[in-house]
């Protein structure tokens, strides 16, 4: 059975197991809760197709995968050396912060401008980096907005990114086997008015699925909030899409009730906005699509909650932290050093 809600992904369900098949291109991965059933449709496909069986998944599409007994850990080093060595920084001085704290990028028609088709090439392959390094989503979204006339300035904004990731080249995330129920949490943020050009505000959200980030992003508004309340309003709109849509997927794959979305922000006007229609005459103005969490929290699907600002796991997707938050933040957002991390009592390597 193929979703809608994932065009990727299919399952088949007989006899009280389950299996799962994710597809890109002529790649399968298979999975499900009986060997015997994995071992069956590897079989199955083997007759229809001509296939070649890799054995335990250990690296897909530039990410390296290390399973444990207890749960397994993504990482992206091979591919973070790769993009290292194209920009002719493999060797380069180590650094501990993606972007210095308050630093301001702005278009500078009158910079000394650069290679564009290197600029893109290293933005492309930091992006594809931020799928097990969210740490960076932040700073390279920024850097992304000057891939049309880049000037050096932009370049050494992008090196310091490369300094980063050259400095912990081994992080990564790690996902433990849990025995709760499946509870989504997310966490929603925004920065008001940080953009400098046109004073639109950048939103973040992140969703774990128990205490395992499951999906987060960081994404420029499309519109100016007038407030910071605003700007949080409809970052928080954005994350219940995001959120409502993993709690149907989950609920397809695996026929369970995952409960309401509980959703975190840290700004008390933006949840009062939310809950009380009385506030309706101060958000009328707002497009009509960003009031869908209204009608999602009274049906019950999402659970508005207030994080305090220390707390707050998307703080890191939109804005310049300083350094010993940004150290903290990362953390409390799940990425590790895969060398230091533990899963079953071993030593990830």
């Amino acid at each position: 059975m193929r979703y809608g809600l994932e065009h990727a992904v299919y399952t088949r369900k007989q006899h009280g197991n389950v299996l799962i098949v994710g597809v890109y291109v002529d790649d399968l991965i298979v999975t499900g809760n009986c060997d015997g059933d994995v071992m069956h449709f590897k079989q199955q496909m083997n007759k229809e197709f001509e296939m070649s069986d890799l054995g335990l998944l250990s690296y897909y599409l530039g990410i390296e995968v290390t399973q444990h007994e207890d749960g397994i850990t993504l990482k992206q080093i091979g591919y973070a050396r790769n993009v290292l060595t194209k920009a002719g920084m493999a060797e380069c001085n180590p650094s501990q912060f993606p972007r210095e704290h308050k630093e301001e990028l702005t278009k500078d028609e009158e910079g000394v401008p650069i290679d564009p088709t290197l600029f893109r090439s290293i933005i492309r392959g930091l992006r594809y980096l931020t799928h097990t390094r969210p740490d960076i989503a932040y700073a390279v979204g920024i850097v992304s907005r000057f891939m049309e006339k880049p000037i050096v300035k932009h370049m050494q904004a992008v090196k310091k990114i490369l300094r980063y990731v050259r400095g912990i080249v081994d992080n990564g995330l790690v996902y433990t086997k849990y025995h709760k129920s499946d509870t989504i949490t997310g966490y929603s943020d925004s920065n008001h008015a940080r953009d400098v050009e046109d004073r639109q505000s950048t939103g973040g959200m992140a969703f774990y699925l128990d205490e395992n980030l499951i999906t987060w992003g960081s994404k420029k508004q499309k519109c100016v909030a007038l407030s910071s309340c605003e700007a949080e309003f409809m970052a928080a709109t954005t994350a219940t899409c995001q959120g409502i849509w993993v709690s149907r997927l989950i609920h397809e794959i695996t026929r369970k009730k995952a409960g309401p979305v509980t959703l975190y922000l840290d700004n008390r006007s933006t949840i009062d906005l939310i809950k009380n229609p009385v506030f309706h005459g101060r958000s009328k103005h707002i497009d009509l699509k960003y009031h869908f969490i209204r009608e999602c929290v009274e049906r019950g699907d999402v659970v508005v909650k207030h994080v305090c600002s220390k707390e707050q796991r998307a703080d890191i997707l939109t804005k310049l932290l300083p350094r010993i938050q940004f150290i903290e933040m990362r953390k409390l957002l799940g990425v590790k050093s895969i060398s230091d991390s533990k899963l079953g009592g071993k030593v990830l390597a």
